[in-house]
């Protein structure tokens, strides 16, 4: 019968087109049957990885956040969302066919599903909150109430935030009003009416494709103009003497220490209690920066960490010596009851600011663990601090300070929870000067891989890279967090009484030490260097590579170190732009043909377009006159520049003068050139051969990096999509294709 049976089969195979028929009936079998063998893979790896859902989780809502930001409109934000949904949707539906997939069910369920969720709610932030900036610059009289004081004593200005009426519209709108002079602001207070002459701006775009952006920022914090005052503020009204008690003692206890320490050693003393910057030399930051100690000068994880920690060990201490109270209550649950009390208490009155809000949050998340008896310092208290810190602040995650702070957390628990660590620290027989070596070298070694992990964060937001940063952080975290802040607190406390005198100049001396360490370190050769780093594609190669290595367990952990390297090297090694715009064609940078010197059009010692054309060329060293580079002719009124890159002759026709030139000439010197930048508005006539950037054209595109090499233009419209906060000047279409 068997026989028979195969004969027929092989009879109705054999016959006109039954081959077809045969492969059209099996195919869905081999079809099926390969999709069942890859789940069972999939199904098998994340059942042997022993890995924590949640950060995944929190990845995927933030991988939706930054698909809002990346993505150009609404119609792309809306197909975006719903197509996840419907993935998720899907993945429901099917997660009964998937019993013996129960983790692929979950994931092809849940991470969609919170991939979209993160996507709308920074879309629905943004339109909450998002405040268009003033449609053009404002010059007059205006009149405001103040709503916060920032004293700047180091950089001789006060800054003001005021609320008052745009005299377009008429609609309440913010603005940031910077006041030259030292003190300049002292006689006015949060809640006054003030008048005041001004010349206020729309919040600036990025000057450069990569660059700041303080247009996005104030549309997130609700700014819509800032500028300088031009005279004295004058106080209309007096604010009745309740106004913001938080934000008067904060000022009052920044007046109290700089009274106490000196103006000197203010700044940073300041920084240190109520996260006022205001008062820092700018020497002094420079060099916090350069030796990679900046992060000590906002409140953030360090400070809070550490008046929570010893709050919680005091309490605990105290209680445990009286028997009646440490047999008959939880002490971890007091103290963490009072380290939360005294974290919030620290947060409110350093301004709650973005980070430390954020800090704050992981200390009480910590403190909480520890009540309950579980891990303080997980993986699973990361993610959800980071929801946590996302759900109320999406836009967070475009900035370099939640990067920052969550990968050093990261990299920390990935390094202190690894196994090698965990036998490195171990138990052993040995003595007291072995074991403390032992933390020393760990503390060095995590020192080293948190630098590792946050260069290329520097690289990308401030196209600077330290060398000595994790050294410098050996010693000054340890001498911060046990000396200063210490030596801060029981001085404060001591003035309670009138006895604080002693302890104000020892902190005074600690202060000291910390800046000469901070200065030293950043005098060492290669201490800063600077580069481009301007590759967004290396960077999100680095951040996956870097997720996969952190979040994973086991051996297909380290798959993630090859990738996270190869985005770091690739981020470091990116190649400089040729050519530097300005959004508004003031300004113009070229790179010399060995990427060793940058030549621009309007040279200065010092300012912020000189720094941002410096930073995005990667070039330390002082910036040269156009007309210094050896390829350049110039005149009062234009530079003619030869640059040969990719076996091409470039000729390059930069306008510099207001003088009108005639419509024939100024034609004739176009066509022979492949690229001509102007500040002004050129004719129609005016076609170089390869690219025109003039007013017009830089108003709908902002700043340009031109890359000659790969004949490719990056522009800052290209980033900018049409979110709230980019609005060209200009209502024709915009165009990045260079002109035929």
């Amino acid at each position: 019968m068997a026989t028979m049976g195969t004969s027929a089969a092989i009879s109705e195979i054999m016959r006109p087109g039954g081959l077809e028929a045969a492969a059209l009936q099996h195919g869905p079998w081999t079809a099926k049957g390969l999709l069942s063998r890859v789940l069972a893979v999939v199904e098998r790896f994340l059942s042997g990885a022993g890995f924590e859902r949640g950060p995944w989780l929190a990845v995927a809502f933030a991988t939706g956040i930054i698909a809002w930001f990346w993505l150009p409109s609404w119609p792309f934000w809306a197909s975006f969302s719903g197509l996840f949904v419907a993935v998720s949707a899907i993945g429901h539906a099917s997660f009964p066919l998937l019993r013996s997939s129960p983790h692929v069910g979950r994931a092809l369920t849940f991470v969609p599903l919170l991939i979209a969720a993160g996507c709308l709610v920074v879309w629905t932030r943004s339109e909450v909150v998002g405040q268009p900036g003033i449609d053009r610059p404002l010059a007059g009289t205006f009149h405001g109430r103040v709503l916060g004081i920032e004293p700047q004593p180091a950089l001789m200005r006060d800054r003001l935030l005021i609320a008052m009426r745009n005299p377009l519209d008429g609609k309440a709108i913010k603005i940031r009003l910077n006041v030259p002079g030292k003190g300049a602001a002292l006689h006015v207070s949060i809640g006054d009416l003030v008048s005041f002459r001004a010349r206020l701006m729309p919040p600036a775009p990025p000057m450069l494709p990569g660059a700041y952006n303080f247009a996005r920022t104030s549309w997130f914090t609700g700014i819509a103009a800032s500028g300088a005052a031009l005279g004295k503020i004058e106080v209309v009204n007096k604010a009745p003497a309740r106004g913001n008690h938080l934000a008067q003692i904060r000022q009052a206890l920044t007046d109290h220490i700089r009274a106490s320490v000196g103006e000197e050693r203010a700044g940073l003393a300041a920084a240190f209690v109520t996260g006022d910057r205001g008062g820092i030399l700018e020497e002094d930051d420079q060099a916090m920066r350069d030796s990679g100690l900046a992060h000590l000068l906002s409140i953030s994880g360090l400070h809070v960490s550490a008046i929570v920690a010893a709050v919680y060990l005091l309490v605990v201490r105290i209680l445990a010596l009286v028997p009646w109270i440490a047999l008959r209550v939880r002490l971890p649950v007091v103290g963490s009851a009072a380290g939360a009390l005294i974290g919030i208490a620290y947060t409110l009155l350093s301004g709650a600011e973005v980070p430390t809000v954020r800090s704050c949050i992981g200390a009480l998340l910590v403190l909480a663990a520890v009540a309950l008896g579980r891990e303080p310092l997980s993986l699973r208290m990361l993610a959800v601090a980071a929801f946590c810190v996302l759900l109320v602040w999406p836009e967070a995650v475009m900035g370099p300070s939640f990067q920052m702070s969550f990968g050093a957390v990261l990299a920390l628990i990935a390094v202190s929870t690894s196994e090698s660590v965990r036998h490195f620290l171990g138990p052993r027989d040995e003595g007291l000067p072995l074991k403390w070596l032992r933390h020393l070298a760990l503390l060095l070694m995590t020192g080293a891989v948190i630098d590792l992990v946050l260069m290329p964060i520097g690289l990308l937001h401030f196209h600077r890279a330290g060398v000595y940063g994790a050294l410098a952080n050996v010693v000054a975290i340890p001498l911060s967090t046990f000396l200063i802040m210490p030596l801060l607190a029981a001085a404060l406390l001591l003035d309670l009484v009138g006895a604080g005198g002693g302890v104000w100049w020892l902190a005074g001396k600690a202060i000291d030490l910390l800046m000469a360490l901070a200065h030293w370190f950043a005098a060492r050769p290669g201490a800063v260097n600077l580069l481009p780093g301007n590759d967004a594609g290396a960077f999100l190669l680095f951040i996956v590579g870097g997720l996969w290595l952190g979040l994973w367990a086991g051996r297909i952990r380290w798959v993630g170190l090859p990738v996270a390297l190869l985005g770091g090297v690739l981020l470091a090694s990116a190649p400089p732009a040729d050519v530097l715009v300005s959004g508004d064609g003031h300004h113009v940078g070229l790179v010399g043909a060995r990427g060793e010197q940058l030549f621009m059009l309007r040279n200065s010692v010092k300012g912020y377009a000189r720094d941002n054309l410096m930073e995005f060329a990667g070039i330390e060293l002082q910036p040269l006159p156009l007309e210094r580079s050896p390829n350049a002719q110039c005149n009062r009124d234009l530079c003619v520049v030869e640059v040969v890159k990719s076996k091409r002759n470039w000729r390059i026709l930069i306008f510099r003068g207001h003088d009108i030139i005639a419509e024939r000439s100024l034609a004739a010197a176009c066509e022979r050139s492949d690229i001509v930048i102007s500040e002004r508005w050129l004719p129609r006539s005016c076609r170089p051969r390869w690219y025109k950037a003039d007013r017009k054209s830089l108003e709908r595109t902002g700043g340009l990096a031109i890359n000659l090499d790969k004949e490719r233009i990056e522009t800052v419209a290209k980033a900018q999509g049409m979110h709230g906060w980019w609005s060209p000047r200009s209502t024709a279409k915009p165009s990045n294709k260079p002109t035929s």
